[in-house]
């Protein structure tokens, strides 16, 4: 069984690793930048070590730096996250160079799972649906629109190495095509150093719907569940929930049949989400996500299993801890990503110090959060502040205890897209189920909405409002105090 477990990451992520860890007797080290040397994760850890300057670049993907920390600290694994390192073949290949056990799938799974138009070939080869479009990078322009052509205008441009939505564009016509195909180059060189960019047949309304995926050494493979993920700006996953709305019991079978079949094709070992569109009755395989999701407490709410000890126990070497038909989905779960942004303002990112802090409680309610009073959001990084899980007997009760949550959490000295998720809540489509990954840019209502909630001035918020501290009077008012105190000794 592993004993020490370095965690490359930050945040809330790192915290929840922690959490597992501490559970199991194992235990954890923490590795920051100079930018989040008094963040929570490295308090919470049995051990913090620097690893450099705030840029990820010097710090979080600093693949050697993180390895002789793992080796001076005496970790015989290391747990990647989400972001960051967690998706990187290399990364697993300098583990397993070391003899230090990666928490996730092998560089071999990694590198053909990054490679989005190798991973399409592989499912063809499994006999797994998948989106028409190419099977090869488009080489320039020409190739593109002849392809463009064979597979029908709308199409969607995507990042051959890429993750996340980042780079992803609609292209409605050949007028359009050689413009957004120079961006999403451009992007996908920036982003992933490489170029490279596939063509897919853009589908009409579309949900993003993902199956959570364990498999062992041993061979075995089961699935989760499934969690709807259509709640998107920008290719950006803002709300997740299971079940979704529109899987009968025959379809969740059959598309878990599929996503256990496609772990199984690649000989996938740990935990990873294999994503699919689900269009006019039809699904498609969309990608493989190679690691922990960032909405895993979702699936963990409904199944009361713990993915990420899991993870750890299937890189220990032992086999999953139940089978295909132990998994029972008990009642309905939400996550709303809170982040450190302004929803009235596009959404803008808002770093600083947080200067009052005050989480929901309460039945059926899970905060995974990387903050404390006092503590700051760094500009450098994503700005998620916490992720809020609700868990509810149905749909139904999970929207209402959600309201509920939004009503009472409280985070005062940067703006957050609270109330953005508060008008999701009591969006009709929303609570009908009526959902695709454009529900965002088509419910044009929703900043009315947000206006119109944030003059009801009924939140917890504006109740108990966060005032920050001036420290030059709190400073001179001590300095008063203790002069008086010496008058009057």
């Amino acid at each position: 069984m592993i004993k020490k477990i370095l965690i490359a990451n930050r945040g809330e992520i790192a915290v929840r690793v922690m959490r597992a860890c501490r559970e199991m007797g194992i235990a954890s080290v923490a590795v920051f930048s100079d930018a989040d040397k008094d963040a929570l994760f490295t308090k919470y850890a049995d051990e913090s070590h620097r690893i450099g300057p705030a840029a990820a670049s010097q710090s979080y993907l600093n693949i050697s730096a993180i390895i002789e920390r793992a080796r001076q600290s005496g970790c015989d694994a290391i747990h990647p996250g989400y972001g960051f390192l967690a998706e990187n073949p290399e990364f697993a290949s300098a583990c397993e160079r070391e003899g230090i056990r990666f928490i996730g799938p092998s560089s071999r799974v990694l590198r053909l799972m990054g490679d989005k138009v190798a991973a399409r070939r592989e499912m063809q080869k499994a006999g797994i649906p998948v989106v028409p479009g190419a099977n090869e990078c488009a080489a320039g322009y020409e190739q593109a629109r002849e392809i463009a052509l064979e597979i029908g205008y709308p199409i969607i441009l995507k990042p051959s190495g890429g993750g996340g939505g980042i780079g992803m564009t609609i292209v409605e016509t050949e007028e359009a095509l050689a413009q957004a195909l120079e961006h999403a180059q451009a992007i996908a060189g920036t982003t992933f150093g490489i170029r490279d960019v596939y063509i897919e047949k853009y589908l009409s309304n579309p949900r993003h719907i993902e199956f959570q995926v364990l498999a062992d050494s041993k061979g075995n493979v089961i699935h989760l569940g499934e969690r709807e993920c259509s709640i998107q700006r920008r290719h950006q996953k803002l709300i997740e929930e299971s079940p979704s709305t529109v899987l009968t019991s025959e379809l969740r079978a059959k598309m878990g049949r599929i996503a256990t079949e496609a772990a199984g094709w690649v000989k996938y070992e740990g935990a990873g989400t294999v994503e699919f569109l689900f269009s006019e009755g039809e699904f498609y395989f969309l990608e493989v996500n190679a690691r922990v999701q960032v909405e895993h407490p979702v699936t963990e709410m409904v199944t009361g299993i713990d993915i990420v000890k899991e993870q750890i126990r299937i890189a220990s070497g032992l086999p999953l801890g139940c089978r295909q038909e132990d998994v029972l989905i008990c009642g309905s779960a939400i996550e709303c990503r809170i982040n450190a942004e302004d929803p009235l303002n596009d959404f803008v990112p808002t770093p600083g110090k947080i200067n009052g802090h005050r989480p929901p409680g309460g039945a059926g309610i899970r905060v995974d959060s990387g903050i404390y009073e006092s503590s700051t959001i760094p500009p450098f990084y994503d700005p998620m502040i916490s992720k809020l899980i609700v868990w509810g007997r149905d749909r139904n009760e999970a929207i209402e205890r959600m309201r509920r949550a939004l009503f009472e959490y409280v985070i005062g000295g940067v703006k957050s897209n609270i109330l953005f998720h508060r008008a999701v809540m009591e969006n009709e489509r929303f609570i009908k189920g009526d959902l695709d990954t454009l529900f965002i840019e088509s419910e044009t209502a929703l900043i009315d909405d947000m206006k119109r909630i944030a003059g009801r001035e009924e939140t917890l918020q504006q109740k108990l409002p966060c005032r920050s501290v001036d420290k030059k009077k709190v400073a001179a008012a001590v300095a008063a105090a203790l002069a008086y105190s010496r008058e009057k000794v």
